[in-house]
């Protein structure tokens, strides 16, 4: 009896992870694996510290986007739009379809580049493969069951615990580096530590999360926004809490071992990295072919769960400001423009790999370009989970507001040290 009350509290701790969880773990996607493997390999220990300032804001952060989507029973963009003026939410949805396509793409090669490592076969056969599997499985998949393999697929981020296991580490100087800020604060490590920042911090991840809290209201009958049906209030918030901490917690867990595993080989070797599969290959020889396995398992699961997030997001965005139809749970002719602009994003992601563009300057540059967006669409979301006009009773309580607002100045903060160091000319 112990055992079948066990198991059913374990079902249903799962059955309430749902948006914050997969939006955790996409978080970790090939081009988040990369930036974390060239700080650990260029830095070394230096830039633990980051993981550990992100995590409060990060919570915080997507905590306003579910908070927003699940309140208004509206997606973020929807909810831009009634604040901002149309060219100022079409220049940010802009900005943001650029840099998803940009990601998509990186994302994309850095799977076809693992799967050739792996297997000798053409890289660019495996790009496409990959490619046409993601846009299917959005086209036709019902959302419940495309959003609980979405869920468990987030168990492969498993393999970068795994490679830890597998090397050497020095713990007194990781743990140190971990609550004590350290340079060099040069032009390059502070782009770095915009890059990292734009990359966990991500504003794909807001207009994800939001409008899946509204994916999610759509598939029970009995669920409304919160300004409709305040007494659901209660539940909806336990739920989103304990979903959005868990998420962010898995996230910087990862991003936090693949850190640490290359900063203990790869930069104690000397080995200068510029790509996930890199920095499987760099493993293979100091780690073993087992970690480098794991290794790229985790570049193909990860970019797996990722893509569609990405296409998804910018339909999400660019569909709510045009006023269309969108969601997953709706057939493609029922939601075309949604649809198109997911099948845009993901064709245009795989022709980056094809174009003169190079795919790993793109990668790094577009978590940078993440890192600056960020900014003003952070404090939109906080003007609106603020206002009682959209949110009513709902808006944001106090330490929410304090912690979200502390998370975009953080951001601006970085985003203006790097701006200065780069004018400056500093390192």
């Amino acid at each position: 009896m112990p055992t079948l009350r066990r198991r059913v509290r374990s079902i249903a701790l799962i059955e309430q992870l749902g948006p914050g969880l997969i939006t955790g773990a996409a978080d970790d996607d090939p081009s988040g694996i990369a930036t974390y493997s060239q700080a650990g390999a260029r830095f070394g220990f230096a830039m633990l510290w980051t993981l550990v300032l992100t995590y409060p804001l990060m919570c915080a952060i997507q905590l306003v986007s579910a908070h927003i989507g699940r309140v208004t029973g509206q997606g973020l963009a929807r909810n831009l739009g009634q604040l901002l003026h149309p060219r100022a939410v079409t220049l940010l949805v802009g900005l943001l379809f650029v840099a998803n396509t940009i990601n998509i793409g990186a994302d994309l090669a850095a799977m076809g580049e693992a799967a050739e490592l792996a297997t000798g076969l053409n890289n660019h056969g495996w790009t496409i493969g990959f490619a046409v599997v993601s846009l299917l499985l959005q086209l036709f998949i019902p959302y419940r069951r495309y959003a609980r393999a979405l869920k468990w697929l987030t168990l492969v981020l498993l393999s970068y615990v795994a490679v830890l296991f597998m090397v050497e580490l020095d713990w007194p100087a990781a743990g140190a580096a971990l609550i004590k800020p350290g340079g060099p604060w040069t032009a390059e490590a502070l782009t770095m530590i915009v890059a990292i920042f734009g990359t966990t911090i991500s504003p794909y991840l807001f207009f994800w999360q939001s409008s899946q809290e509204v994916e999610e209201m759509g598939q029970d009958p009995n669920a409304r926004p919160l300004n409709q049906a305040p007494d659901q209030a209660r539940g909806a918030f336990a739920r989103m809490r304990l979903d959005t901490f868990v998420g962010m917690a898995a996230s910087n867990l990862i991003a936090l071992a693949v850190m640490l595993s290359t900063a203990a080989t790869l930069h104690a070797s000397g080995k200068d990295i510029q790509t996930a599969a890199d920095a499987a290959e760099a493993l293979r020889p100091v780690a073993g072919p087992f970690a480098f396995a794991l290794f790229s398992l985790g570049i193909v699961g990860t970019g797996l769960l990722a893509v569609p997030v990405l296409a998804g997001s910018a339909a999400y965005a660019v569909g709510e400001t045009r006023g269309w139809k969108t969601g997953l749970d709706r057939k493609p002719w029922e939601a075309a423009g949604f649809y198109l602009i997911i099948a845009l994003a993901t064709l245009l992601g795989v022709g980056i790999d094809w174009s003169p563009l190079d795919p790993i300057k793109a990668l790094f540059w577009s978590a940078v370009i993440n890192g600056v967006i960020a900014v003003p669409i952070m404090a939109c979301m906080m003007i609106v989970v603020g206002r009682h006009k959209a949110m009513g009773r709902f808006a944001a309580t106090l330490p929410l507001k304090l912690l979200g607002w502390t998370a975009t100045l953080v951001m601006a903060a970085a985003v203006a040290a790097m701006g200065w160091a780069m004018v400056t000319g500093q390192g």
